[in-house]
């Protein structure tokens, strides 16, 4: 089955502290996986930007994005007019700021027909779910 990864499982994938690392990189070296390219922006800036109580360099960051992530993964984009067309429903689905982010993702999810969107953060996607979108599950 395909699935999606958001930032939040990649981030975990390569971070083997992490309480979710385990199950992040098994998900993350199976076959059948798609994020955005966006995405692998979330991961960066997650990785250098200090969130995880310290920071990756962003020459490491950017290689382990390169050699761990890229490899693994089947990119979906979206075109401006579906960006845009997503911002103007956003309001109906009570988005707001940074909650874009998620919806983007379910979007890139539902286009690229994959059965699971995978996350650590369930609560930022439950409430965009609607019937026929791909599941939401934790790794």
């Amino acid at each position: 089955m395909s699935r999606y990864l958001d930032s939040s499982v990649l981030v975990a994938s390569l971070m083997p502290d992490d309480p979710d690392h385990a199950a992040c990189d098994a998900l993350l070296n199976q076959s059948g996986n798609w994020t955005t390219p966006h995405a692998l922006n979330e991961t960066f800036a997650t990785l250098t930007g200090g969130r995880l109580g310290m920071r990756v360099d962003a020459d490491v960051a950017a290689r382990m994005i390169r050699e761990s992530i890229v490899p693994c993964v089947t990119f979906v984009e979206l075109s401006v007019d579906e960006i845009i067309a997503t911002q103007s429903g956003a309001r109906k689905q009570g988005v707001r700021g940074g909650g874009i982010y998620d919806y983007l993702h379910l979007v890139a999810a539902r286009k690229a027909k994959v059965g699971i969107l995978h996350t650590i953060n369930l609560d930022d996607f439950h409430h965009l779910h609607r019937e026929g979108d791909p599941e939401i599950r934790r790794p």
